[in-house]
């Protein structure tokens, strides 16, 4: 196998010896690039862009061609599954994703099956191997999904943005009910990441974007569980490659010792959480991602220097940091203020890695 020009990110993961922290961004393919605008006018809509393998290449490769990432992060949506299930995924305008028939009868929920991501989702797949085509062993390509828990939220409310009243009624009042649709969507994601590092994924995130609406005993039962149950069933190799995997729970700052526990390589954070401290509670059993605030990024390029500065010096010396936003980046971001920070991330972390190119790091490698 070809090997990769840049390997930083995974090696990251992994928490062996880089020469910096590498770095890439939430949402790097996304409304605030005009380029990314005119292809999302050109393919129609969003549910179109998504589902056409040649719109979603180039949106992929979009944020590439402006700044030097250390990664490529599949265009798609973490919706796609219950979408696949048939609940009827639409976008509002300005009012963001809805589904034509949320989960509400127990008969309905009962009904529910595993999508089979070799047909039901396979423009997902068509676009992973085409990405990785084009990427050509350039950066790594990270594929994704949603949370088991967060799916849920879609699938039961009907819509984003909510008070999570549908979802948690069902949760305290029927337990059951809501325990049968995250299994079965634990099961879908589990097939639909490992079809993804089938056709090229190198990486896998699981994005938890709801969880920390959750108690902390729910948490531990509706959420976290279910994230474990996928890690357990994920392909940890796609021949003689390792692949990591990523879990982000936003909100999550509390579980921090639990979610290291689930068996992912690494643990996302949100802007919430210090990285010092949180370096603190997982020791070496993960790697960490993040986890500057987004908003930082409409600021000027010094002050986003020193914000990035102050997160590394956090983390301190040695591998198993990805640096990344504590959430997406916003559409109304200045596309030079994302390359700011890229390049003040590259230039100022590689003095906390010299240990680790001079042979001494401190911290373990894993895989």
């Amino acid at each position: 196998m070809t090997r990769l020009k840049n390997d930083t990110l995974l090696k990251a993961l992994l928490r062996q010896p880089t020469e910096y922290t590498p770095v890439w961004l939430m949402r790097q393919a996304g409304r605030y690039l005009s380029e990314y605008n005119q292809t999302r006018a050109r393919a129609g809509n969003f549910l179109a862009l998504c589902k056409n393998p040649d719109f979603a290449t180039e949106v992929t490769m979009q944020p590439l061609a402006r700044f030097p990432l250390d990664a490529a992060i599949l265009f798609s949506d973490i919706l796609t599954i219950p979408d696949a299930m048939g609940l009827g995924l639409y976008f509002a305008e300005g009012e963001g994703p809805r589904f034509e028939r949320p989960l509400r009868e127990e008969w309905e929920i009962r009904a529910l099956t595993v999508p089979d991501p070799a047909v039901h989702l396979r423009y997902v797949m068509d676009a992973v191997s085409q990405i990785r085509r084009t990427l050509d062993n350039r950066v790594p390509l990270i594929g994704f999904s949603g949370s088991p828990f967060t799916l849920a939220c879609y699938m039961v409310e009907g819509a984003g943005g909510t008070d999570f009243r549908q979802i948690k009624t069902m949760l305290y009042r029927r337990p059951d009910l809501l325990h049968h649709i995250l299994d079965i969507n634990a099961q879908a994601v589990t097939a639909y990441l490992n079809a993804q590092i089938e056709s090229g994924a190198q990486a896998v995130m699981i994005f938890d974007t709801w969880g920390g609406a959750l108690s902390h005993a729910a948490y531990q039962q509706f959420s976290l569980r279910y994230m474990t149950q996928i890690l357990a069933g994920l392909r940890r190799h796609q021949g003689a490659e390792r692949i990591p995997s990523i879990v982000f729970t936003k909100g999550g700052g509390l579980w921090l010792e639990s979610i290291a526990d689930s068996g992912c390589d690494a643990v996302g954070l949100d802007w919430t959480v210090n990285i010092a401290d949180a370096r603190r509670r997982v020791g070496h059993k993960v790697a960490l991602q993040g986890n500057l605030d987004p908003a930082v990024l409409f600021a000027e390029p010094e002050i986003i220097a020193a914000e990035v500065e102050q997160i590394l010096a956090d983390f301190g010396e040695g591998s198993g940091h990805i640096f990344n936003l504590g959430h997406g980046i916003s559409q109304f971001t200045p596309p030079e203020n994302a390359l700011a920070l890229v390049e003040a991330v590259h230039s100022l972390s590689r003095r906390f890695h010299r240990a680790d190119t001079e042979g001494g790091s401190i911290s373990a490698a894993s895989g």
